[in-house]
């Protein structure tokens, strides 16, 4: 799992956009000269935003972008599922998996660790929402308590 700058940038625009609920809209060039971002960049984060309807766009002498709905209602999975796809490949998933060659798939036991991996991530990041990262409220103890691998993934797999 890595993500990537266009994640980061990302959420440091939604971010922005939650500080700034006074302003109607404010343009990528405004948020391009406060975070230092190439314009042309944001542009295409923005454009995957709104595209997920996390922001929506004017465009216009007085256009710009501004958060759809509340920080409050908006996840970190889900900027991160606009950006990147989703929060974890699960690489030998059915849909994935044509486009890979795996000698192993039908006696692969990593496969459930896999799933439980992006179903764990996907639970933790639907649970932090844009007003928590704004408002610096997340902690340790909002972190899942890990478990030993038996229990994650069952125990007809041997760890």
């Amino acid at each position: 799992m890595k993500y990537t700058t266009k994640t980061e940038y990302a959420l440091v625009c939604m971010a922005y956009f939650a500080k700034h609920p006074e302003a109607n809209l404010i343009t990528i060039k405004e948020i391009a000269e406060k975070e230092n971002y190439p314009v042309p960049y944001l542009e295409k984060i923005l454009q995957a935003l709104r595209q997920a309807g996390l922001v929506i766009s004017q465009q216009g002498n007085h256009g710009g972008f501004r958060l759809s709905r509340k920080p409050a209602d908006i996840t970190l999975r889900q900027i991160i599922d606009a950006i990147e796809g989703s929060t974890f490949d699960v690489f030998c998933a059915p849909d994935t998996r044509e486009d890979i060659v795996c000698t192993h798939f039908c006696l692969c036991g990593i496969k459930p660790v896999w799933r439980k991996t992006k179903h764990m991530l996907d639970n933790f990041y639907d649970s932090i929402t844009l007003e928590m990262l704004t408002k610096n409220e997340i902690e340790v103890q909002h972190m899942p308590q890990m478990s030993s691998p038996k229990s994650l993934i069952g125990d007809h797999v041997k760890v």
